[in-house]
């Protein structure tokens, strides 16, 4: 099995829930209590893909900071993947992503990226719903899923996405 290092930046607007699916995705838990995320946290994560026969070391980097191209340039230099995530819960996280994946693709142009619409289990606080994020996947060229950090749902799955697609493969469909 071949062993690959790659990094993956995770972009959004603060409060989307950036942090908190990397911790689901790297050890399964959930918290409750909101933490901002200062500087840059880098996690690592194993993910096994046998059917390719590899073994994908993922760095995954989560840095706040705002969007744009030039602070953005650092941050994703080097990246083989982006995740953009944004809070089903505000419309406007939404809208921004309209600004977070052209700023990351400036810098790395043929970067794959995958786009998350978090906190899916809030359904009565929602106010996007999955028809408004396919739209903006599809401007985007990227595969969308619906998540959860709190319970789960699509965690692992859109992990794996974003580990096959800097790979060269393609997302296993949900």
């Amino acid at each position: 099995m071949r062993e690959i290092v790659k990094k993956v930046c995770m972009v959004g607007d603060p409060g989307v829930g950036k942090s908190c699916l990397i911790k689901w995705f790297a050890d399964e838990t959930f918290s409750d209590k909101y933490t901002h995320t200062t500087g840059t946290k880098m996690s690592k994560k194993e993910l096994e893909l046998p059917d390719i026969g590899a073994r994908l070391s993922m760095q995954i980097w989560d840095v706040v900071g705002p969007k744009s191209p030039s602070f953005l340039e650092g941050y994703i230099q080097g990246a083989a993947g982006v995740m953009a995530v944004c809070d089903v819960s505000r419309d406007e996280t939404l809208a921004s992503l309209d600004i977070w994946i052209p700023s990351a693709r400036q810098t790395a142009p043929e970067v794959p990226v995958v786009i998350l619409a978090n906190k899916s289990d809030m359904t009565d606080a929602a106010v996007i719903d999955s028809q408004s994020v396919a739209i903006a996947a599809r401007r985007f060229k990227a595969p969308y899923y619906m998540t959860s950090a709190k319970t789960g749902v699509n965690v692992a799955i859109s992990f794996g996405a974003i580990g096959r697609m800097v790979l060269g493969e393609a997302p296993l469909a949900v």
